[in-house]
């Protein structure tokens, strides 16, 4: 689902968006997993990243299996014009945090529910030591790594701003909906 947004009634907001269209489009956003099979979770960033229009790129690099990739993609990915690195792992988990200590950049990290319910992945993940931070979000929870990634990003983008402040006015319109329908239940006992 695409937002229907302001910006066409903003000429700045308009000019903006049509000047990152033209430009060049590099990733701001990468999105790396441990593992294709964990592909479907972060499928939901890419959905949010691709709706909200924020350029990002994916690929799977392992901390166990692939470590010198890993260290390479980590030391250029400023250098390459990265804003936020998103990073699920499952299991032990070591990716986000190895990859925090070889970038300045923002890491988040998803925990991926492979192995006693993703509780590992979330102790791995969220227990750096001081001075090496990883933003940890839900076992699972690819789509509120993408929301992360944003809130972040737009934080120097008023174009993006725009844009993620209509989608959580959507949030809410959601929940007034689901109220109205809710009313329309009727129970014995249900008194609204």
């Amino acid at each position: 689902m695409r937002l229907d947004l302001h910006i066409h009634r903003n000429p700045i907001l308009k000019f903006i968006t049509e000047l990152h269209k033209n430009m060049e489009t590099k990733p701001l956003v990468s999105i790396i997993m441990g593992s294709t099979s964990d592909l479907p979770i972060l499928e939901k960033a890419a959905k949010f990243l691709d709706q909200l229009e924020v350029p990002f790129e994916m690929n799977a690099l392992s901390a166990h299996r692939t470590p010198a990739e890993v260290e390479q993609f980590a030391r250029s990915a400023e250098e390459r014009g990265l804003k936020v690195i998103i990073a699920a792992a499952g299991m032990a988990a070591a990716l986000p945090g190895v990859i925090a200590a070889m970038t300045p950049l923002p890491v988040i990290g998803i925990p991926i529910s492979s192995t006693l319910d993703g509780r590992d992945a979330l102790l791995s993940i969220v227990q750096m030591p001081p001075g090496v931070a990883v933003a940890t979000v839900g076992i699972d929870a690819g789509l509120n790594a993408a929301v992360l990634a944003v809130q972040m990003i737009a934080l120097s983008d008023p174009a993006l701003a725009a844009r993620y402040a209509e989608y959580r006015a959507s949030l809410s319109s959601k929940i007034v909906k689901a109220n109205e329908d809710l009313r329309k239940v009727t129970y014995k006992y249900k008194t609204n």
